[in-house]
């Protein structure tokens, strides 16, 4: 029977990946990949040798079809994203979607996602949270500033580097210089770093600090 193991690649430190995960990898048949060099990159590393087929956020539906026949017509497939978990925040959902749809055994194993240490690391409540992921750019983002405002629990937030700035920025318009955030960056890296404070704070340190690398974004729940 077919099966599509989706396997979490580690987010910076390579030391993150499981030996169950190396395992899988060794023993699939075929790894869908966000980024064929990324994930190449990751093999080498680790001395595996499997064939590399594209799965990105901009391929999803074109590749769907196939991607699904090529599963089907093998053992065990692998699903992995550049970073973290595949489905968060990456592609993978379609797929997933497909795959259940059409008989296919589906198996997630357990690893990084980079939202958790930075939620956990934050000092905010973490028993309940709302999980944002990455704001609309234009249509949709002043409504979820919005909602986000009038949530009592923690909210996280992905953002990229050059637009973190303008984020603390509309995050202090629309919920007020008082409210607390930490950016998590670069999670597991050498220069891994939390900043904690009030939004007014924290954006004030990175106009003068131009961040690089991935953010993971906390925002306190209202008062």
């Amino acid at each position: 029977m077919a099966k599509l193991v989706i396997v979490p690649t580690p987010i910076g430190n390579l030391e993150d990946i499981t030996l169950r995960a190396l395992r899988i990898l060794r023993e699939c048949s075929v790894i869908f990949a966000e980024d064929t060099r990324v994930t190449g990159k990751l093999l080498k590393h680790f001395e595996i040798q499997q064939q590399l087929i594209s799965f990105h956020a901009n391929n999803e539906h074109k590749v769907l079809e196939r991607a699904i026949d090529k599963i089907l017509s093998v053992d065990t497939a692998v699903l992995v994203s550049d970073a973290g978990t595949p489905g968060i925040s990456d592609p993978g959902f379609l797929l997933v979607r497909a795959c259940i749809e059409h008989g296919v055994e589906v198996e997630c194993l357990p690893g990084p996602v980079a939202f958790v240490p930075a939620l956990v690391a934050s000092g905010f409540p973490c028993d309940k949270f709302m999980f944002e992921g990455f704001l609309p750019h234009k249509k949709g983002r002043q409504t979820r500033l919005k909602l986000i405002a009038e949530s009592e629990l923690t909210v996280v937030l992905y953002e990229s580097p050059h637009r973190l700035v303008k984020c603390l920025g509309q995050i202090e318009e629309f919920m007020g210089s008082e409210r607390e955030v930490c950016v998590a960056r670069e999670l597991t890296k050498i220069h891994e770093e939390y900043k904690r404070g009030k939004v007014s704070e924290v954006k004030k340190y990175y106009e003068t600090h131009p961040p690089k690398g991935e953010i993971v974004i906390l925002i306190a729940g209202r008062k």
